[in-house]
């Protein structure tokens, strides 16, 4: 199940409503009373934190994050050396500007 669609079904019901019939629950029922409502509503926080960091994730390059290997290492020399620019070389290894910047520093081909 995609996380927005748990979340709306986590809002409609501690607002009381089937989600699935839109009928509002009866008074007596388990999804009226407080503490039911204030467990749906912390789970409704947990899943769009879950929602904002899934986000996030899908905006990042493919690689971001993944350990570095000599070779991709030696490849990111190389191709600096050459005049890549940062730009460029974000998108030829799928890292962000601030991974390519620190692994630079890494090897000794810029300041920190």
């Amino acid at each position: 199940m995609e996380t927005r669609k748990a979340t709306e079904i986590i809002s409609l019901l501690s607002d009381g409503v089937n989600p699935y019939t839109g009928e509002v629950f009866p008074e007596d029922s388990p999804y009226q009373h407080p503490d039911t409502v204030r467990a749906l509503l912390l789970a409704m926080k947990g899943l769009e934190r879950i929602e904002k960091y899934e986000k996030r994730q899908g905006a990042l390059p493919a690689n971001a994050g993944k350990a570095w290997n000599e070779e991709e290492e030696g490849l990111l020399a190389e191709a600096y050396d050459k005049g890549q620019s940062i730009i460029e070389l974000t998108e030829a290894h799928g890292r962000t500007k601030a991974s390519i910047k620190a692994r630079l520093v890494k090897l000794g081909k810029i300041e920190a």
